[in-house]
């Protein structure tokens, strides 16, 4: 059960690879994430000194008035992934035109995962053509439940 997706990333880029890591969170963001207050749009995943971070994805506190008065819900969050995956991925982001981007955020058990993708990102005339493709399936799918 997803507890905060990225419903636009689907369609302003192109997804070429998914992969999945914990998150590094505080007591109170994880209670926030569990009641759905987590916005993923705008948010990047960028890696620094060999380590991933999720940058940009927004978590409110969940008691305005328990929460520490230095707490940055746009903050960057230290992802948990194996040395080889940050590798990879470190090869990836430098690669031109590549970025990564997160997906969704979903609880696995007792823990919170990230899934995030690489993308590649898409042009105006590639959405407008997954746009007509589907228009073109639902038009075909409305003639075909009344015959």
């Amino acid at each position: 059960m997803a507890l905060a997706e990225n419903r636009k990333a689907y369609h302003d880029y192109e997804i070429l690879e998914k992969f999945e890591a914990g998150l590094s969170l505080r007591g109170f963001e994880v209670k926030s994430i569990l009641l759905g207050r987590a916005a993923l749009k705008g948010g990047r995943v960028i890696i620094r000194n060999n380590e991933a971070f999720s940058v940009g994805v927004h978590i409110p506190p969940y008691q305005k008035a328990n929460t520490p008065k230095e707490y940055e819900p746009d903050r960057a969050r230290k992802l948990l992934l194996h040395k080889k995956e940050i590798q990879y991925l470190l090869g990836k982001e430098k690669q031109k035109g590549l970025t990564m981007v997160p997906l969704k955020l979903y609880n696995k058990g007792r823990k919170i995962k990230l899934e995030f993708a690489v993308v590649r990102g898409k042009k105006k005339y590639d959405k407008r053509e997954v746009i007509k493709k589907r228009e073109a399936k639902r038009k075909v799918e409305r003639s075909l439940k009344y015959i």
